[in-house]
Protein backbone atom coordinates (compact mmCIF):
# COMPACT_ATOMS: atom_id res chain seq x y z
CA UNK A 1 0.00 0.00 0.00
CA UNK A 2 1.43 3.34 -1.03
CA UNK A 3 1.73 6.20 1.44
CA UNK A 4 0.95 8.86 -1.13
CA UNK A 5 1.34 11.84 1.16
CA UNK A 6 4.84 10.69 2.11
CA UNK A 7 5.70 10.07 -1.54
CA UNK A 8 4.50 13.54 -2.53
CA UNK A 9 7.07 15.09 -0.19
CA UNK A 10 9.77 13.58 -2.43
CA UNK A 11 8.64 15.84 -5.31
CA UNK A 12 9.42 19.52 -4.63
CA UNK A 13 7.34 20.83 -7.54
CA UNK A 14 4.13 19.37 -6.15
CA UNK A 15 4.10 21.98 -3.39
CA UNK A 16 3.99 24.96 -5.73
CA UNK A 17 0.96 26.96 -6.85
CA UNK A 18 -0.21 27.81 -10.37
CA UNK A 19 -2.50 30.80 -10.89
CA UNK A 20 -2.85 31.01 -7.14
CA UNK A 21 -4.10 27.41 -6.87
CA UNK A 22 -2.29 24.28 -5.66
CA UNK A 23 -0.73 22.52 -8.65
CA UNK A 24 -2.63 19.46 -9.84
CA UNK A 25 -0.28 17.79 -12.31
CA UNK A 26 -2.11 15.46 -14.69
CA UNK A 27 0.28 15.65 -17.65
CA UNK A 28 2.39 12.67 -16.65
CA UNK A 29 2.14 10.98 -20.05
CA UNK A 30 4.03 13.96 -21.50
CA UNK A 31 6.67 13.97 -18.77
CA UNK A 32 6.75 12.89 -15.15
CA UNK A 33 7.88 15.00 -12.23
CA UNK A 34 11.25 14.35 -10.62
CA UNK A 35 11.91 13.26 -7.03
CA UNK A 36 14.52 14.95 -4.88
CA UNK A 37 16.80 11.90 -5.25
CA UNK A 38 17.07 12.47 -9.00
CA UNK A 39 17.50 16.23 -8.64
CA UNK A 40 20.23 15.74 -6.04
CA UNK A 41 22.00 13.26 -8.32
CA UNK A 42 22.14 15.89 -11.07
CA UNK A 43 23.47 18.54 -8.69
CA UNK A 44 26.03 16.11 -7.25
CA UNK A 45 27.43 15.28 -10.69
CA UNK A 46 27.99 18.88 -11.73
CA UNK A 47 29.20 19.88 -8.28
CA UNK A 48 31.61 17.09 -7.48
CA UNK A 49 32.79 14.99 -10.44
CA UNK A 50 31.84 16.62 -13.74
CA UNK A 51 34.14 15.13 -16.40
CA UNK A 52 34.00 13.36 -19.74
CA UNK A 53 33.87 9.59 -19.63
CA UNK A 54 35.66 6.56 -21.12
CA UNK A 55 38.66 8.62 -22.23
CA UNK A 56 40.40 10.02 -19.20
CA UNK A 57 42.91 8.53 -16.80
CA UNK A 58 42.34 11.23 -14.19
CA UNK A 59 40.23 10.65 -11.10
CA UNK A 60 37.18 12.70 -12.08
CA UNK A 61 36.87 10.97 -15.45
CA UNK A 62 37.19 7.55 -13.88
CA UNK A 63 34.57 8.39 -11.25
CA UNK A 64 32.14 9.72 -13.86
CA UNK A 65 32.75 6.66 -16.06
CA UNK A 66 32.09 4.30 -13.16
CA UNK A 67 28.84 6.07 -12.25
CA UNK A 68 27.67 6.10 -15.87
CA UNK A 69 28.38 2.43 -16.42
CA UNK A 70 26.75 1.59 -13.08
CA UNK A 71 23.62 3.30 -14.42
CA UNK A 72 23.78 1.14 -17.55
CA UNK A 73 23.98 -1.92 -15.30
CA UNK A 74 20.89 -0.73 -13.39
CA UNK A 75 19.00 -0.35 -16.66
CA UNK A 76 20.12 -3.81 -17.77
CA UNK A 77 18.90 -5.35 -14.52
CA UNK A 78 15.64 -3.42 -14.55
CA UNK A 79 14.69 -4.59 -18.05
CA UNK A 80 16.34 -8.00 -17.56
CA UNK A 81 18.56 -7.76 -20.63
CA UNK A 82 20.92 -10.72 -20.92
CA UNK A 83 24.00 -8.56 -21.54
CA UNK A 84 24.95 -5.08 -20.40
CA UNK A 85 26.16 -4.22 -23.89
CA UNK A 86 22.63 -4.79 -25.21
CA UNK A 87 21.68 -1.50 -23.52
CA UNK A 88 22.40 1.47 -25.79
CA UNK A 89 22.16 4.88 -24.13
CA UNK A 90 20.17 7.30 -26.29
CA UNK A 91 18.65 10.76 -26.06
CA UNK A 92 15.22 9.16 -25.71
CA UNK A 93 12.67 6.93 -27.36
CA UNK A 94 12.64 8.83 -30.65
CA UNK A 95 16.43 8.51 -30.95
CA UNK A 96 16.23 4.77 -30.35
CA UNK A 97 13.54 4.28 -32.98
CA UNK A 98 15.46 6.29 -35.56
CA UNK A 99 18.64 4.37 -34.80
CA UNK A 100 16.91 1.08 -35.62
CA UNK A 101 15.16 2.51 -38.68
CA UNK A 102 18.48 3.79 -40.03
CA UNK A 103 20.07 0.41 -39.52
CA UNK A 104 17.35 -1.45 -41.37
CA UNK A 105 17.79 0.78 -44.41
CA UNK A 106 20.75 -1.45 -45.32
CA UNK A 107 18.69 -4.63 -44.84
CA UNK A 108 15.30 -3.99 -46.42
CA UNK A 109 14.65 -4.51 -50.10
CA UNK A 110 11.99 -3.24 -52.47
CA UNK A 111 8.54 -4.69 -51.73
CA UNK A 112 9.53 -5.91 -48.26
CA UNK A 113 6.83 -5.00 -45.78
CA UNK A 114 6.92 -3.37 -42.37
CA UNK A 115 3.93 -3.16 -40.05
CA UNK A 116 2.97 -0.44 -37.58
CA UNK A 117 -0.21 -0.05 -35.57
CA UNK A 118 -2.95 2.58 -35.84
CA UNK A 119 -2.25 3.52 -32.20
CA UNK A 120 1.26 4.83 -32.75
CA UNK A 121 2.84 8.10 -31.70
CA UNK A 122 4.25 10.08 -34.64
CA UNK A 123 7.76 9.04 -33.60
CA UNK A 124 6.81 5.46 -34.42
CA UNK A 125 5.23 6.36 -37.75
CA UNK A 126 7.38 8.97 -39.47
CA UNK A 127 10.76 7.13 -39.25
CA UNK A 128 9.21 4.08 -40.92
CA UNK A 129 7.64 6.19 -43.66
CA UNK A 130 11.07 7.70 -44.30
CA UNK A 131 12.57 4.21 -44.32
CA UNK A 132 10.03 3.04 -46.90
CA UNK A 133 10.82 6.04 -49.11
CA UNK A 134 14.52 5.13 -49.01
CA UNK A 135 14.18 1.40 -49.56
CA UNK A 136 10.99 0.82 -51.55
CA UNK A 137 9.51 -1.21 -48.71
CA UNK A 138 5.79 -0.91 -48.01
CA UNK A 139 4.17 0.26 -44.78
CA UNK A 140 1.14 -1.70 -43.55
CA UNK A 141 -1.09 -0.65 -40.65
CA UNK A 142 -2.85 -2.74 -37.98
CA UNK A 143 -6.32 -1.15 -37.68
CA UNK A 144 -8.03 -0.20 -34.42
CA UNK A 145 -11.63 -0.42 -33.22
CA UNK A 146 -13.93 2.00 -31.41
CA UNK A 147 -12.61 0.90 -28.00
CA UNK A 148 -9.11 1.92 -29.03
CA UNK A 149 -7.89 -1.67 -29.34
CA UNK A 150 -5.92 -3.24 -32.15
CA UNK A 151 -7.83 -5.63 -34.42
CA UNK A 152 -5.66 -8.70 -34.01
CA UNK A 153 -7.37 -10.74 -36.73
CA UNK A 154 -6.40 -8.00 -39.17
CA UNK A 155 -2.81 -8.10 -37.88
CA UNK A 156 -2.64 -11.83 -38.52
CA UNK A 157 -3.92 -11.25 -42.06
CA UNK A 158 -1.18 -8.67 -42.68
CA UNK A 159 1.64 -11.03 -41.73
CA UNK A 160 3.45 -12.84 -44.51
CA UNK A 161 6.89 -13.89 -45.66
CA UNK A 162 7.32 -10.32 -46.88
CA UNK A 163 7.00 -8.95 -43.34
CA UNK A 164 10.43 -7.99 -42.06
CA UNK A 165 9.65 -5.65 -39.19
CA UNK A 166 6.75 -5.00 -36.80
CA UNK A 167 6.59 -1.89 -34.67
CA UNK A 168 4.02 -1.28 -31.95
CA UNK A 169 3.77 0.72 -28.76
CA UNK A 170 3.38 -1.14 -25.50
CA UNK A 171 0.84 1.41 -24.27
CA UNK A 172 -0.90 4.12 -26.31
CA UNK A 173 0.06 7.60 -25.19
CA UNK A 174 -3.24 9.03 -26.47
CA UNK A 175 -5.70 6.43 -25.16
CA UNK A 176 -3.89 4.43 -22.48
CA UNK A 177 -4.59 1.12 -24.24
CA UNK A 178 -2.23 -1.69 -23.21
CA UNK A 179 -1.45 -3.60 -26.39
CA UNK A 180 -1.08 -7.43 -26.46
CA UNK A 181 2.61 -7.24 -27.29
CA UNK A 182 3.38 -10.82 -26.20
CA UNK A 183 0.95 -12.14 -28.80
CA UNK A 184 2.20 -9.65 -31.42
CA UNK A 185 5.82 -10.69 -30.86
CA UNK A 186 5.05 -14.41 -31.10
CA UNK A 187 3.03 -14.04 -34.30
CA UNK A 188 5.64 -11.78 -35.92
CA UNK A 189 8.45 -14.17 -35.08
CA UNK A 190 6.57 -17.04 -36.74
CA UNK A 191 7.03 -15.32 -40.11
CA UNK A 192 10.63 -14.34 -39.33
CA UNK A 193 9.96 -10.66 -38.64
CA UNK A 194 11.79 -8.60 -36.02
CA UNK A 195 9.78 -6.59 -33.48
CA UNK A 196 10.43 -3.21 -31.93
CA UNK A 197 8.27 -2.12 -28.99
CA UNK A 198 7.93 1.54 -28.03
CA UNK A 199 7.87 1.38 -24.24
CA UNK A 200 7.83 5.12 -23.51
CA UNK A 201 4.34 5.07 -21.99
CA UNK A 202 4.61 1.63 -20.40
CA UNK A 203 7.77 1.97 -18.36
CA UNK A 204 6.36 4.43 -15.77
CA UNK A 205 3.61 1.94 -14.94
CA UNK A 206 5.07 -1.55 -15.29
CA UNK A 207 8.37 -3.39 -15.48
CA UNK A 208 9.03 -5.01 -18.87
CA UNK A 209 11.15 -8.18 -19.01
CA UNK A 210 12.75 -8.13 -22.45
CA UNK A 211 13.95 -11.72 -22.27
CA UNK A 212 10.54 -13.03 -21.24
CA UNK A 213 8.90 -10.98 -23.98
CA UNK A 214 11.53 -12.23 -26.47
CA UNK A 215 11.37 -8.78 -28.07
CA UNK A 216 14.09 -7.81 -30.53
CA UNK A 217 14.18 -4.10 -29.68
CA UNK A 218 12.64 -2.11 -26.83
CA UNK A 219 12.92 1.66 -26.37
CA UNK A 220 12.18 3.98 -23.45
CA UNK A 221 12.72 7.54 -22.21
CA UNK A 222 13.98 8.47 -18.75
CA UNK A 223 11.80 11.57 -18.45
CA UNK A 224 8.63 9.48 -18.42
CA UNK A 225 10.10 7.49 -15.49
CA UNK A 226 10.88 10.30 -13.04
CA UNK A 227 14.27 10.83 -14.70
CA UNK A 228 15.67 13.79 -16.65
CA UNK A 229 14.87 14.78 -20.21
CA UNK A 230 17.33 14.10 -23.02
CA UNK A 231 18.24 10.54 -22.11
CA UNK A 232 16.78 7.11 -22.75
CA UNK A 233 17.68 3.61 -23.72
CA UNK A 234 17.47 1.19 -26.61
CA UNK A 235 17.54 -2.51 -25.80
CA UNK A 236 18.48 -4.71 -28.72
CA UNK A 237 19.30 -8.38 -28.94
CA UNK A 238 23.04 -8.72 -29.49
CA UNK A 239 22.58 -10.56 -32.77
CA UNK A 240 20.57 -7.66 -34.19
CA UNK A 241 22.84 -4.93 -32.83
CA UNK A 242 25.86 -6.68 -34.34
CA UNK A 243 24.06 -6.81 -37.70
CA UNK A 244 22.99 -3.15 -37.83
CA UNK A 245 25.47 -0.50 -39.03
CA UNK A 246 26.34 2.49 -36.79
CA UNK A 247 23.80 5.29 -36.73
CA UNK A 248 26.30 8.14 -36.31
CA UNK A 249 30.01 8.52 -36.81
CA UNK A 250 32.41 10.29 -34.46
CA UNK A 251 34.35 9.83 -31.29
CA UNK A 252 33.72 6.91 -28.92
CA UNK A 253 32.14 4.62 -31.54
CA UNK A 254 35.44 3.73 -33.23
CA UNK A 255 38.11 1.10 -32.66
CA UNK A 256 40.72 2.56 -35.04
CA UNK A 257 40.68 5.48 -37.47
CA UNK A 258 42.99 6.16 -40.41
CA UNK A 259 42.28 8.19 -43.54
CA UNK A 260 42.09 4.93 -45.44
CA UNK A 261 39.71 2.99 -43.17
CA UNK A 262 37.82 3.12 -39.88
CA UNK A 263 36.87 0.12 -37.76
CA UNK A 264 34.05 0.37 -35.26
CA UNK A 265 34.02 -0.22 -31.54
CA UNK A 266 32.29 -3.16 -29.93
CA UNK A 267 28.83 -2.88 -28.40
CA UNK A 268 27.47 -0.71 -26.89
CA UNK A 269 29.90 2.02 -27.98
CA UNK A 270 29.33 1.30 -31.68
CA UNK A 271 26.03 3.19 -31.34
CA UNK A 272 27.14 5.86 -28.86
CA UNK A 273 29.04 8.42 -30.90
CA UNK A 274 30.18 11.59 -29.16
CA UNK A 275 29.94 12.77 -25.59
CA UNK A 276 26.70 11.41 -24.12
CA UNK A 277 24.33 12.99 -21.65
CA UNK A 278 26.52 11.75 -18.79
CA UNK A 279 24.63 13.44 -16.00
CA UNK A 280 21.31 12.35 -17.50
CA UNK A 281 22.41 8.74 -17.74
CA UNK A 282 23.52 8.68 -14.11
CA UNK A 283 20.26 10.33 -13.03
CA UNK A 284 18.32 7.78 -15.10
CA UNK A 285 19.85 5.12 -12.90
CA UNK A 286 18.79 7.06 -9.79
CA UNK A 287 15.22 7.28 -11.11
CA UNK A 288 15.11 3.52 -11.68
CA UNK A 289 16.33 2.97 -8.13
CA UNK A 290 13.58 5.26 -6.85
CA UNK A 291 10.78 3.55 -8.77
CA UNK A 292 11.93 0.09 -7.76
CA UNK A 293 12.08 1.22 -4.13
CA UNK A 294 8.39 2.13 -4.33
CA UNK A 295 7.59 -1.06 -6.25
CA UNK A 296 5.86 -1.47 -9.59
CA UNK A 297 3.14 -3.76 -8.24
CA UNK A 298 2.15 -1.08 -5.75
CA UNK A 299 2.36 1.61 -8.42
CA UNK A 300 0.14 -0.34 -10.83
CA UNK A 301 -2.47 -1.14 -8.17
CA UNK A 302 -2.74 2.44 -6.94
CA UNK A 303 -2.80 3.98 -10.41
CA UNK A 304 -5.61 1.61 -11.36
CA UNK A 305 -7.58 2.92 -8.39
CA UNK A 306 -7.02 6.46 -9.66
CA UNK A 307 -8.12 5.42 -13.15
CA UNK A 308 -11.32 3.77 -11.97
CA UNK A 309 -12.22 6.64 -9.66
CA UNK A 310 -11.61 9.30 -12.31
CA UNK A 311 -13.45 7.34 -15.00
CA UNK A 312 -16.56 7.01 -12.82
CA UNK A 313 -16.52 10.69 -11.79
CA UNK A 314 -15.97 12.03 -15.31
CA UNK A 315 -18.60 9.81 -16.94
CA UNK A 316 -21.17 11.25 -14.51
CA UNK A 317 -20.86 14.57 -16.38
CA UNK A 318 -23.49 14.88 -19.13
CA UNK A 319 -22.01 15.27 -22.60
CA UNK A 320 -18.58 13.92 -21.67
CA UNK A 321 -17.16 11.17 -23.86
CA UNK A 322 -14.07 9.12 -23.09
CA UNK A 323 -11.93 7.87 -26.00
CA UNK A 324 -10.07 4.65 -25.28
CA UNK A 325 -12.32 2.24 -23.43
CA UNK A 326 -10.28 -0.94 -23.58
CA UNK A 327 -10.51 -3.23 -20.57
CA UNK A 328 -6.72 -3.28 -20.62
CA UNK A 329 -5.50 0.26 -20.14
CA UNK A 330 -3.31 2.32 -17.88
CA UNK A 331 -3.98 5.55 -15.98
CA UNK A 332 -4.79 7.78 -18.96
CA UNK A 333 -8.17 9.31 -19.76
CA UNK A 334 -8.73 11.12 -23.05
CA UNK A 335 -12.08 12.89 -23.19
CA UNK A 336 -14.11 15.66 -24.77
CA UNK A 337 -17.15 17.69 -23.80
CA UNK A 338 -19.82 17.72 -26.47
CA UNK A 339 -19.55 20.82 -28.65
CA UNK A 340 -16.54 22.27 -26.78
CA UNK A 341 -13.00 22.41 -28.16
CA UNK A 342 -10.48 20.55 -25.95
CA UNK A 343 -8.10 23.55 -25.95
CA UNK A 344 -10.77 25.72 -24.31
CA UNK A 345 -11.35 23.12 -21.61
CA UNK A 346 -7.61 22.85 -20.97
CA UNK A 347 -7.29 26.63 -20.67
CA UNK A 348 -9.98 26.84 -17.99
CA UNK A 349 -8.46 23.91 -16.10
CA UNK A 350 -5.09 25.68 -16.13
CA UNK A 351 -6.68 28.70 -14.45
CA UNK A 352 -7.65 26.31 -11.66
CA UNK A 353 -4.09 24.97 -11.36
CA UNK A 354 -4.87 21.72 -13.19
CA UNK A 355 -2.27 20.71 -15.81
CA UNK A 356 -3.66 18.50 -18.59
CA UNK A 357 -2.62 17.98 -22.20
CA UNK A 358 -4.88 19.01 -25.10
CA UNK A 359 -4.59 18.32 -28.81
CA UNK A 360 -3.81 15.25 -30.89
CA UNK A 361 -0.97 14.10 -28.59
CA UNK A 362 1.34 13.37 -31.55
CA UNK A 363 -1.13 10.68 -32.56
CA UNK A 364 -3.09 12.41 -35.30
CA UNK A 365 -4.25 9.19 -37.06
CA UNK A 366 -6.11 8.22 -33.86
CA UNK A 367 -7.93 11.55 -33.82
CA UNK A 368 -8.74 11.21 -37.53
CA UNK A 369 -10.22 7.76 -36.83
CA UNK A 370 -12.60 9.25 -34.26
CA UNK A 371 -13.25 12.33 -36.40
CA UNK A 372 -12.16 14.81 -33.73
CA UNK A 373 -9.51 17.58 -33.59
CA UNK A 374 -8.06 16.25 -30.36
CA UNK A 375 -8.90 15.45 -26.76
CA UNK A 376 -8.31 16.60 -23.23
CA UNK A 377 -5.90 14.06 -21.74
CA UNK A 378 -5.55 13.56 -18.00
CA UNK A 379 -2.72 11.17 -17.21
CA UNK A 380 -2.08 10.05 -13.65
CA UNK A 381 0.96 8.95 -11.66
CA UNK A 382 1.51 7.28 -8.31
CA UNK A 383 1.99 10.68 -6.62
CA UNK A 384 -1.48 11.91 -7.59
CA UNK A 385 -4.47 11.76 -5.25
CA UNK A 386 -8.22 11.22 -5.31
CA UNK A 387 -8.67 14.77 -4.05
CA UNK A 388 -6.81 16.05 -7.11
CA UNK A 389 -9.20 14.09 -9.32
CA UNK A 390 -12.09 15.82 -7.55
CA UNK A 391 -10.47 19.14 -8.47
CA UNK A 392 -10.22 18.01 -12.09
CA UNK A 393 -13.88 17.02 -12.15
CA UNK A 394 -14.94 20.34 -10.63
CA UNK A 395 -12.88 22.12 -13.27
CA UNK A 396 -14.48 20.16 -16.11
CA UNK A 397 -17.93 20.99 -14.75
CA UNK A 398 -16.95 24.66 -14.58
CA UNK A 399 -15.66 24.57 -18.14
CA UNK A 400 -18.91 23.01 -19.32
CA UNK A 401 -20.97 25.67 -17.56
CA UNK A 402 -18.87 28.49 -18.98
CA UNK A 403 -18.51 27.22 -22.54
CA UNK A 404 -21.80 25.49 -23.30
Amino acid sequence: MLNVETIRKDFPILSRKVNGKPLVYFDNAATSQKPRRVIDTIVDYYTNYNANIHRGVHALSQEATDKYEQARAKIQKHFNAQHRHEIIMTSGTTHGINLVAHGFASILKKDDEIIVSALEHHSNIVPWQMLCERTGARLRVIPMNQDGELVMTAFEALLSSKTKLVFVNHISNALGTINPIEDIIKKAHKVGAAVLVDGAQACPHLKPDVQQLDVDFYVASAHKMCGPTGVGMLYGKKAWLDKLPPYQGGGEMIAEVTFEKTTYADLPHKFEAGTPNICGGIAFGAAIDYLNHIGFDAIAAYENELLQYATKKLLAIDGLKIYGTSKHKTAVISFNLDGIHPYDVGTILDKMGVAVRTGHHCAQPIMDYFGIPGTVRASFAFYNTMAEIDTLVDGVKKAKAMLS
